[in-house]
C-alpha cells in the first residue's frame, strides 16, 4: 500500500467515543474525541443513549477526517473496538433502540445471578462460557429487556410486546461493536471475543448455546451472525451515499480489551497487558487452547483471524480503576487526574488510609457484586493528597490481585507487563505498579493500543499490513519501570490491602 493510504478505527468507550487514524507504521495520523452522558436513573443502574453513540461516532470520524487531512476515500479499512457486555435491543427495520443501553458496570440483574448460583448452574455456565456468573455480562441485561423494555420506546403501532417481536426476529441483540456495525453497513454482525462476553456463546463449539438460550429466554432470531475478528470477507462496507461519502469496508473488530491485547502485540502464550481505562483489565495469551481458571479470572477468547484456529486468554477484570480517579474529581478532592502524582508525591505514605473503590462490586479475583466503595484507616489528621494516593495505590493493589491470580493460574512467573489507556501517562502511577506487583511495567509509545489493535485486525483483513511479524516491528517502547521498593514492605502493604477488602465485602443487601 502507498503511504497516502490509512486504517481507521472506532473506539466506542465507556465515558466517550474516538476515531483515530493510523499510518502504515502503526502511528496516529490524526485523532478525535466525544465525551457522552452517562444515565443512572436508579442505583447501581447505569445506562447510555445508542443513538448519542452513534452521533458522537459519525462526529468523530468526520472530525478526525478532517484534522488529519484526510479523504475517506483514502481509507482501506475500518475497524472496530468496543465497550464489552454493554447491552443494545433495536429495531431490525427502522433501526431505533427499544431501550436505553445497559452498560457493562449496571447491577440490576443481581438478584438473577444470586438465583442462578443457587439453582446450582453457576459451573455450567463457567464450564461452557468461561465465564464467572455476574450481572456485568449480556446475558441477564437481555433477559432483563426482554421483561422490563418499554414497547412505546419502539415507535410503532403494532400491539405486540417486545419478547413476541424478539421471537418473531423483528428486534436485534448486539453488544456495542454490532450497533456500530449495523448502523455503518446495514449488517446485524460481531465477532467471536465480543460474544465471547455474552454469557451465552460456549467458547470451546465455537457457537451459540441452546441451553443457555433456554436459561435465559433469549430467541436465537435476535442473535447477529458471529464473525472472525479480523475477517478477510468484511462484515460489510460504508454507504457511498452516507454520512462518509465514500465505500469502505469494515473488516475487524474486537472487544475493547482483546483490541488492546492485538494491539500490544501479544500474540504468543505468556504474552500479557493491562489496560487502564474506566476500569482495568489484565489479559495474557494462552494460546489455541483455553486455560480453566481456579483462582477466580475468566477464561475467554482473544482473537481469531480468518482461517485461524481462535487464540484464547486468562482475563482479570477489574471494575474501576480509572472511574476512581474520576470520582475524586466528582468529589473536588482534585480539580484535574494531571494532579494525582504531585498530590500522591507530596506525602509520604496514605498514613494507614486505604481506598477500596468497589463502587459497582468487586471484579476479579473476587467476584462479589455487593461490595461497595469503602475508605479506611481515615483519622483527624487524614488530608486530600493521602485519600488521592490511596485511591492511587488501590489500582496497584487490584492489579496485583489479579497478577497473582494469574500466575497461579497459567503456571508462569510474570517478567514484564505491557501497559495501556489513559492512566498509564501517569509515571506515578506506573511505578507504584512496579513496585507493588514487583515486575516490570513496560509502557508503549503508542499507548491508545485499544484503537491500534482494531485497526490492525481491519488492516491484515483488507492486506493493509501482511503478517503479524510486520505489526511486531511497529511495537516501539516509550519507558520501562522497574521495581524499586523494599519487597518486604512492599508484601506488608498489600497485605493490609486484603484486610481494607474485608470491610467493602458484602456490604448491600438489597440492591442499593
Amino acid at each position: 500500500m502507498t503511504d497516502t493510504s490509512y486504517v481507521g478505527a472506532i473506539d466506542q468507550g465507556t465515558t466517550g467515543t474516538r476515531f483515530m487514524i493510523f499510518d502504515h507504521g502503526g502511528q496516529v495520523v490524526s485523532s478525535a474525541y466525544e465525551r457522552h452522558e452517562q444515565h443512572y436513573p436508579e442505583p447501581g443502574w447505569v445506562e447510555h443513549d445508542p443513538v448519542e453513540l452513534w452521533e458522537n461516532t459519525k462526529t468523530v470520524v468526520t472530525t478526525a477526517l478532517e484534522d488529519g487531512d484526510v479523504d475517506p476515500s483514502q481509507l482501506e479499512a475500518i475497524g472496530v473496538t468496543n465497550q464489552r457486555e454493554t447491552t443494545v435491543l433495536w429495531d431490525r427495520d427502522s433501526g431505533k433502540p427499544v431501550y436505553d443501553a445497559i452498560v457493562w458496570q449496571d447491577r440490576r440483574t443481581a438478584d438473577r445471578i444470586e438465583q442462578l448460583e443457587d439453582d446450582g448452574l453457576a459451573e455450567t455456565i463457567r464450564e461452557k462460557t468461561g465465564l464467572q456468573p455476574d450481572a456485568y455480562f449480556s446475558a441477564t441485561k437481555i433477559e432483563w429487556l426482554l421483561e422490563n423494555a418499554d414497547p412505546i420506546k419502539l415507535e410503532r403501532t403494532r400491539p405486540e410486546d417486545v419478547r413476541d417481536r424478539a421471537e418473531a426476529g423483528e428486534l436485534c441483540f448486539g453488544t456495542i461493536d454490532s450497533w456500530l456495525i449495523y448502523n455503518l453497513t446495514g449488517e446485524h454482525v460481531t465477532e467471536v471475543t465480543n460474544a465471547s462476553r455474552t454469557m451465552l456463546y460456549d467458547i470451546r463449539d465455537c457457537e451459540w448455546d441452546d441451553d443457555l438460550l433456554a436459561e435465559f429466554s433469549v430467541p436465537r432470531a435476535i442473535l447477529p451472525e458471529v464473525r472472525p475478528s479480523s475477517d478477510d470477507a468484511t462484515y460489510g462496507s460504508t454507504d457511498p451515499d452516507g454520512f462518509l461519502g465514500a465505500e469502505v469496508p469494515v473488516a475487524g473488530a474486537l472487544g475493547d480489551q482483546q483490541a488492546a491485547l492485538f494491539g500490544q502485540t501479544c500474540f504468543d502464550p505468556g504474552d500479557a497487558k493491562n489496560t487502564y481505562g474506566t476500569g482495568s483489565f489484565f489479559l495474557m495469551n494462552t494460546g489455541d487452547e483455553p486455560v480453566a481458571s481456579e483462582h477466580g479470572l475468566l477464561t475467554t477468547i482473544g482473537f481469531q483471524r480468518s482461517g485461524d484456529p481462535v487464540q484464547y486468554a486468562l482475563e482479570g477484570s477489574i471494575f474501576v480503576t480509572g472511574a476512581a480517579i474520576e470520582w475524586l474529581e466528582d468529589v473536588s478532592l482534585i480539580d484535574d487526574p494531571g494532579e494525582t502524582a504531585t498530590l500522591a508525591r507530596s506525602v509520604d505514605s496514605t498514613d494507614g488510609v486505604y481506598v477500596v473503590p468497589a463502587f459497582t462490586g468487586l471484579g476479579a479475583p473476587h467476584w462479589d457484586q455487593r461490595a461497595r466503595g469503602t475508605i479506611v484507616g481515615m483519622t483527624r489528621g487524614t488530608r486530600r493528597e493521602h485519600l488521592v494516593r490511596a485511591t492511587l495505590e488501590s489500582i496497584a493493589y487490584q492489579t496485583r490481585d489479579v497478577a497473582e491470580a494469574m500466575e497461579a493460574d497459567a503456571g508462569i512467573e510474570m517478567r514484564s507487563l505491557k501497559v495501556d489507556g489513559g492512566a498509564v501517562k501517569n509515571n506515578f502511577l506506573c511505578q507504584l505498579q512496579a513496585d507493588v506487583v514487583g515486575t516490570e511495567i513496560v509502557r508503549p509509545v503508542v499507548d491508545e493500543t485499544t484503537a491500534l489493535g482494531s485497526a490492525y485486525a481491519a488492516g491484515l483483513a483488507v492486506g493493509y499490513w501482511d503478517d503479524l511479524e510486520e505489526l511486531r516491528e511497529n511495537w516501539r517502547v516509550d519507558r520501562q519501570f522497574s521495581p524499586e521498593m523494599d519487597r518486604e514492605r512492599a508484601d506488608a502493604k498489600y497485605d493490609r490491602w486484603g484486610d481494607a477488602l474485608e470491610c467493602a465485602r458484602g456490604w448491600t443487601t438489597d440492591g442499593e
